[in-house]
């Protein structure tokens, strides 16, 4: 079978990445202490089929996005993050673009939050990771709802409960942030095709643009409608890494309350409904 410099870096690099590293169970027989197939397919968002298409050499040719999920599920550095952009023929991501990389390190304290619903969104507001508290209890986004003011502008919304009145006031604190954003990134071409979206399909959108309104978007205390397990009062804070623009979204309830028990059993039955 044709293989690539591509594919055998990504085979060898799934060789040498312990479950344990990218935060999964070690449970079970295994035949290589490597990562599977299956679980790279997890932790990368990218089937099985287009993995096994890389490692063999039948596909060459992945996008950057492709590349960025690969590169952080193999909790590469950033060195090596770079040398699998120029195995993929491409230029890695410069200082001028928004960044999506999350180091090894980031992700090791996501993984040991496993009680404690955790996101890492990008300076734009894209979803780049969500641990599975989080995912059961906000949803799972896919395509352009990955990216939090393009759903709040344009998209389905969230389980977020909001009045008008504090819908209006998010959406203007999350144009402002993004106003911030662009204003850091001139050059970042698919930052410019978000805005330009929404400015041209959102009058709502166009109008606080051209405010002029710079701020930073924070989070506040915040009720979740959940389907399965009912309403949440909880905390959400945003955090920052120093030498970056990742947001770390980490939502937590008051000890000894309803929501704290809410949340537990949500950590408990996971994404799956409960049953009469």
């Amino acid at each position: 079978m044709a293989t690539t410099e591509l594919g055998a870096a990504l085979r060898r690099r799934r060789d040498q990445v312990s479950p344990e590293t990218a935060g999964l169970p070690a449970g079970g027989h295994r035949r290589a202490a490597g990562l599977r197939r299956e679980e790279l397919s997890q932790l990368a968002g990218v089937s099985v089929d287009y993995i096994t298409r890389l490692e063999q050499g039948r596909s060459t040719n992945p996008s950057a996005q492709v590349v960025e999920a690969l590169a952080r599920a193999l909790r590469l550095s950033g060195d090596g993050r770079a040398h699998l952009f120029q195995l993929a023929g491409l230029v890695p991501p410069g200082p001028e673009t928004v960044s999506a990389y999350i180091t090894p390190s980031v992700q090791r304290m996501l993984d040991r939050l496993t009680g404690t619903p955790v996101a890492v969104f990008d300076a734009a507001w894209t979803q780049l990771l969500a641990n599975p508290l989080y995912t059961a209890l906000i949803g799972e986004w896919h395509g352009n709802d990955r990216n939090a003011v393009w759903r709040n502008f344009l998209g389905a919304g969230s389980r977020v409960r909001h009045t008008p009145e504090s819908a209006g006031a998010l959406r203007a604190a999350q144009a402002a942030d993004l106003r911030r954003t662009a204003s850091r990134y001139p050059a970042d071409q698919q930052l410019h095709r978000l805005i330009s979206e929404l400015r041209a399909k959102s009058p709502e959108f166009d109008r606080l643009w051209e405010s002029g309104t710079v701020n930073e978007h924070r989070s506040a205390r915040k009720t979740i409608d959940h389907p399965h397990v009912g309403a949440l009062t909880l905390d959400c804070d945003v955090l920052s890494v120093a030498g970056s623009d990742l947001r770390i979204m980490v939502y937590t309830a008051e000890p000894g309350t309803q929501d704290a028990e809410r949340l537990a059993l949500l950590a408990v039955i996971g994404t799956q409904a409960l049953t009469e």
